[in-house]
């Protein structure tokens, strides 16, 4: 995949809403038109999405790409599971290495690479996984488990953001703070990824503040809800 460098004058910004685990809100949440659709498939997760009706992913809008989220799990599994689901991106949330991110780019997949950020020094280990075909990273809060944190990490550190593949910003994004995404915008930032601040409860998103976070953040995107996502580009 040739890098791919957004314009710092153009808002072309991705949403991904992760953690959805009940069909009746997942159609709620679909409703909003987000591109990018997170599942869960880690037992350990109060979000967990394992044992959801696979029609609740396979029905989904076609301008809406599910997102398979895993956690040290096996290559097999993961291809059984997204075989199951009809997903065709796939986020590795543990302690996987460049070499399970490639043997699953090499199978199709686009992989997303989740990590928790600390301080600059955390740049130098992702040149791996960029060189193993990881088409985005999502940069979280770094916890002792496997993010679900609900708390923001020092998005200062991406100010000077080394590398060439595009990242999602993830951790602790709420309601409002739509003016501080826009504020620390690069031009690597792909978009957001949001999750826990927009809960009643773990798995049931709330569709009010849904509603007005995306409808906020929109008024600075310029991407279509319906467009095609950077990746399926020729």
């Amino acid at each position: 995949m040739r890098p791919y460098k957004f314009l710092s004058g153009h808002s072309e910004r991705l949403i991904k809403v992760c953690g959805n685990r009940y069909p009746e809100n997942i159609s709620q949440v679909a409703a909003l038109t987000p591109m990018l659709m997170g599942f869960i498939f880690y037992d350990r997760s109060p979000r967990s999405a394992i044992g959801l009706d696979p029609q609740a992913v396979r029905t989904l809008p076609h301008y809406i790409r599910p997102v398979g989220v895993f956690v040290n799990e096996t290559p097999d599994k993961i291809e059984e599971i997204c075989t199951n689901y009809g997903v065709g991106i796939v986020q590795l949330h543990g302690d996987e290495e460049p070499s399970d991110c490639q043997r699953l780019s090499a199978k199709g997949y686009v992989v997303f690479k989740a990590i928790g950020l600390k301080d600059n020094s955390d740049f130098e280990r992702l040149k791996e996984y960029e060189q193993a075909g990881v088409t985005l990273f999502v940069f979280d809060t770094p916890t002792a488990g496997y993010g679900g944190s609900g708390r923001k990490f020092d998005w200062q550190l991406l100010r000077n953001y080394p590398l060439q593949t595009p990242y999602l910003l993830s951790g602790g994004i709420g309601e409002n703070d739509v003016e501080t995404i826009t504020a620390n915008m690069t031009p690597y930032m792909a978009g957001i990824d949001i999750n826990s601040r927009f809960e009643t409860e773990p798995g049931i998103k709330d569709i009010r503040k849904l509603t007005h976070f995306i409808l906020s953040l929109r008024k600075f995107n310029e991407n279509e809800p319906t467009g095609i996502p950077f990746w399926e580009k020729k």
